[in-house]
């Protein structure tokens, strides 16, 4: 836990010496892992860029490693179904990479996104070292669920608060 915190205060650190988004036609890959409470997984993102601050992407995140239980035969498995591990989301961000002007190299971009799960909001950053790679981490908090019962540990995943680590890729 303590070298994969350094890690992260590495990687904010050196996101904070780093535009990364040219405008309109500008499109980003970012694939990572997705960090939350009780499971871990893969995520990838798709941005278009349709103005000069303003972009539309998809997002999805599947959950690989989760928390097993012992069913009643004795048996362990998975606490959550497909449809628990999975998230499908549709954003918007406001690229602030050239507002903010801190380097060429460094976007900033807060956004909202509606999902299968639930609406809410993001924070990300990203810094590229070449014109075509660079690393990306985001916070996403969810606004509103769409499921207002009391919500089960699997109904919970993607209905909390997660982070995103990986890699940006303009395409």
């Amino acid at each position: 836990m303590k070298t994969f915190l350094t890690f992260i205060a590495l990687l904010c650190f050196q996101l904070t010496f780093a535009q990364a988004f040219s405008g309109q036609g500008d499109v980003k890959f970012q694939i990572g892992a997705n960090f939350q409470n009780n499971g871990t997984g893969i995520m990838g993102s798709l941005d278009f860029g349709i103005g000069e601050n303003i972009s539309l992407g998809v997002a999805s995140a599947y959950l690989l490693g989760i928390d097993k239980i012992t069913n009643e035969e004795g048996d362990e498995e998975p606490f959550a179904a497909f449809e628990d591990r999975f998230d499908f989301r549709a954003r918007f961000n406001a690229n602030l990479g050239n507002v903010i002007n801190v380097d060429e190299n460094f976007d900033v971009y807060p956004g909202l996104y509606a999902s299968l799960k639930n609406f809410g909001g993001h924070l990300g950053a990203r810094y590229f070292f070449t014109s075509g790679f660079g690393v990306f981490t985001e916070v996403n908090i969810p606004i509103s669920k769409y499921n207002t019962d009391v919500l089960s540990p699997a109904e919970k995943l993607h209905n909390q608060v997660s982070v995103n680590v990986g890699a940006s890729f303009n395409i």
